[in-house]
């Protein structure tokens, strides 16, 4: 009897030391956990991730394909599970990589160093960048459970991408800004066109048939250049759903590098030289017929308001006579009288006809 009791609280004593007192678990707060009951985990009813704001960016396909449950996340903080529980602890924490670290083979790209991609006038560069990362609390299943190595799915999805976006970028058609006044930038010292109609200061109406000037030819490397932030933002946008598809979100891509091949280095250069040189000869040409047509303006201006100066006292006293005439037949004669009165009076000498 004393052999069975023995066991049997020997028994109770692992049991509890085995599963009671480990049982504990403290999660971090950095971290989030998912608890599994045999394998399974503890699920939101029927509630999938295509019910979140994360799978906005998927389209119908896509949602049915990556609809993955929504799960019961064990926020940070003290807890007891049962022996037959397991918990998947993950950290949320943001993490940083270059863009061209391979997670399947650290040695690719230069050592993880330098993504090569192809333009689409077939010159092989190199890009150089910074990814931020992290894991998504509103898909820890596809993080633990739908997906082996989310961080290689996360980079060949972002490289995939960025590829393509390089293979047929575009830079936006900004032409030159057209020749005409109205489209000039005014200063504070510039002074607006009068319409000699109306007393009123309106500003010049630009002629929107006037053709602009044409657009120069560039390099595909220059406009990767020139838009380095659209293509960041473009980047940052197409991978939106990447939350939604592998349970990682991309806080921000920032692409800071884009280098051509040494062999072809010069011939870039001396192409930038050049297209710097008609650009710059262009805009002075442009600045000198623009300054050349505000003066045109501006002496067309004075003349008019000179115009206006002489022919405003003549209306004025045309306004005068007409109201004379209207106040009685003799009162216009005695204003003529009353005017060469004070003429002869101011005169020093007046040759009168004499009729014979």
């Amino acid at each position: 009897m004393t052999i069975a009791l023995a066991f049997v609280c020997g028994l109770f004593a692992w049991f509890f030391v085995r599963y009671v007192l480990t049982g504990f678990y403290i999660i971090d707060q950095n971290q989030r956990a998912v608890v599994t009951s045999f394998g399974r985990a503890h699920r939101l009813g029927n509630a999938t991730t295509s019910d979140l704001p994360i799978a906005d960016s998927l389209d119908d396909e896509e949602k049915q394909r990556y609809a993955y449950p929504q799960v019961r996340v064990v926020q940070p903080g003290f807890y007891w599970k049962w022996p037959w529980q397991r918990v998947h602890r993950v950290s949320i924490a943001t993490g940083t990589t270059n863009m061209a670290y391979d997670p399947d083979n650290p040695r690719a790209n230069e050592g993880g160093t330098i993504l090569e991609a192809v333009t689409k006038d077939q010159l092989n560069i190199g890009l150089d960048g910074q990814i931020r990362y992290r894991v998504s609390e509103a898909n820890l299943y596809a993080y633990i459970f739908g997906v082996k190595k989310p961080l290689s799915h996360v980079m060949g999805y972002f490289v995939s991408v960025l590829r393509e976006r390089i293979a047929n970028f575009e830079a936006p058609p900004v032409g030159l800004v057209p020749i005409s006044v109205g489209t000039t930038p005014q200063r504070e010292s510039d002074t607006p066109i009068l319409n000699p109609s109306s007393d009123a200061r309106e500003p010049a109406v630009p002629d929107a048939h006037e053709p602009a000037a044409p657009v120069s030819f560039g390099v595909s490397i220059n406009d990767l250049r020139k838009n380095l932030r659209d293509l960041n933002e473009h980047m940052d946008h197409e991978c939106q759903s990447s939350a939604a598809r592998y349970g990682m979100v991309l806080d921000a891509s920032l692409i800071t590098g884009i280098d051509p091949p040494p062999e072809v280095e010069s011939a870039l250069a001396a192409i930038n030289t050049a297209h710097n040189q008609v650009s710059s000869d262009i805009s002075l040409a442009q600045a000198a017929a623009d300054q050349k047509i505000v003066q045109s303006k501006r002496a067309v201006e004075i003349e008019t308001l000179k115009a206006q100066a002489e022919i405003e006292p003549l209306e004025r006293m045309a306004t005068q006579l007409e109201a004379l005439k209207q106040s009685g037949p003799g009162v216009l004669k005695s204003y003529v009288r009353n005017v060469k009165m004070s003429l002869f009076g101011r005169s020093e000498r007046a040759f009168v006809e004499v009729q014979s």
